[in-house]
């Protein structure tokens, strides 16, 4: 595994075993904001803070590991506030990309047909066989996006990601680069969109070190 170049706000901690020139990172950049929830995934279960909604996730070597999830998404229990920033780091390992989290959704939906809509917002990094970048409203298919053909996704290249929500807007960087910004005119807020969801759909991706703070 590739370890790519981070920001110089970066933590560098111990790496993973079996794969020690791997960094470990977190962001210090929030420094505006109140951490609520961090999770390092180093334990052999989810536990009663993630509510699995189909087969497909693992924790292998202190990473949540993702596969064949088919938009089953793994939700965190605890609500959330409207306006907030979430980090990790993520990664595929193969050419086909496609590492995806929902955000703002409500905690338990998940696909009952290949026509899944979510019910929050959803990020994807490589998405449509590593032709796409986006941000979607709810529906991955539908008009209601931002989208980019850069950057691609590396196989097996970690990346760190920080998705910050402030009132209409949300920003995603990618390694502290902007990818997409979206900006929702009736933006999903409150009861019912205050969830935030590890998913996927059939490729293989690693997540680890999550930090979610309220701003």
């Amino acid at each position: 595994m590739v370890s790519r170049p981070l920001p110089s706000l970066l933590l560098l901690l111990p790496g993973l075993a079996g794969c020690e020139e791997l960094p470990r990172t977190y962001s210090t950049r929030a420094e505006d904001g109140v951490v609520l929830f961090r999770d390092d995934f180093e334990r052999s279960e989810l536990g009663p803070e993630w509510i699995q909604t189909g087969p497909g996730a693992t924790l292998e070597h202190g990473l949540l590991k993702l596969e064949d999830l088919h938009n089953h998404p793994v939700w965190l229990e605890r609500a959330l506030p409207d306006d907030l920033r979430v980090e990790f780091d993520a990664w595929a390992t193969t050419e086909e990309g496609d590492v995806k989290v929902e955000l703002a959704g409500d905690g338990r939906s998940a696909a009952t047909s290949v026509n899944y809509v979510a019910t929050g917002y959803v990020v994807i990094f490589g998405g449509w066989n590593n032709s796409l970048n986006a941000i979607v409203r709810r529906n991955e298919h539908g008009r209601q996006r931002e989208t980019s053909s850069e950057p691609k996704v590396e196989p097996d290249v970690r990346y760190h990601f920080s998705i910050t929500r402030s009132g209409n807007e949300i920003r995603w960087e990618v390694d502290g680069q902007e990818v997409l910004t979206y900006e929702d005119e009736a933006p999903l807020r409150g009861p019912g969109h205050d969830h935030f969801a590890f998913s996927g759909w059939e490729a293989q991706t690693h997540f680890d070190n999550l930090v979610i703070e309220a701003l």
